[in-house]
């Protein structure tokens, strides 16, 4: 059995939409996209040292897979790349006919019954990026065993939300955290039922 893990930025007021670029989600007239940006360097950084440095399948929602197979197989060669590029894709879609990204697999059907059982074969660790909609359908089926957050010293006041409406209650153990010189904390977080 392996364990899945979400990997996730977010601003203090807990939005994780469209980190990275102003038209990377518009959806719900979200217009703060690209709050992250500014602070990249060192984030991601720490993200390859403490998320990225032990072997991991991924799991994408098919806006997310969509977002990262447009970008990183023609992106600039760096371990960071090579990682997710020679990665297991496996993606959760119902609309989905191609998946041209190497290594990528369709999930279709009851989400929650094809995650667990994905989640019951041998392998590595599962790691979800981004994914709002897929985060949201695992948090309600209690399916993560590890949060990966970094959470950016920004507000953007409106946005979709990690821990949306509909959330179940849930008592979490901090087990590893960290701050950047930009000020990003890094949260790692287990169930501590």
């Amino acid at each position: 059995m392996r364990e899945l893990a979400i990997l996730t930025f977010v601003t203090l007021d807990g939005v994780m939409q469209a980190p990275g670029m102003a038209e990377e989600d518009t959806s719900g007239g979200f217009s703060h996209g690209g709050w992250a940006a500014n602070f990249w360097p060192a984030v991601m950084e720490q993200v390859e040292r403490e998320a990225m440095a032990q072997p991991f399948d991924l799991l994408f929602g098919r806006k997310t897979y969509e977002l990262f197979a447009g970008h990183w197989p023609n992106a600039p060669e760096s371990d960071h790349g090579r990682k997710l590029n020679d990665a297991r894709k496996y993606v959760v879609t119902s609309t989905l006919t191609e998946l041209n990204w190497q290594n990528s697999v369709a999930v279709s059907g009851d989400a929650a019954e094809e995650i667990t059982r994905l989640k019951n074969t041998e392998g590595p660790l599962l790691q979800v990026h981004g994914s709002w909609q897929l985060i949201q359908a695992l948090l309600a089926a209690e399916l993560i065993d590890e949060l990966r957050l970094w959470t950016f010293p920004v507000v953007t006041g409106n946005g979709k939300r990690l821990f949306d409406t509909g959330t179940l209650p849930s008592n979490l153990e901090l087990v590893k955290s960290d701050t950047t010189s930009t000020g990003v904390v890094m949260g790692i977080y287990r169930s501590a039922s």
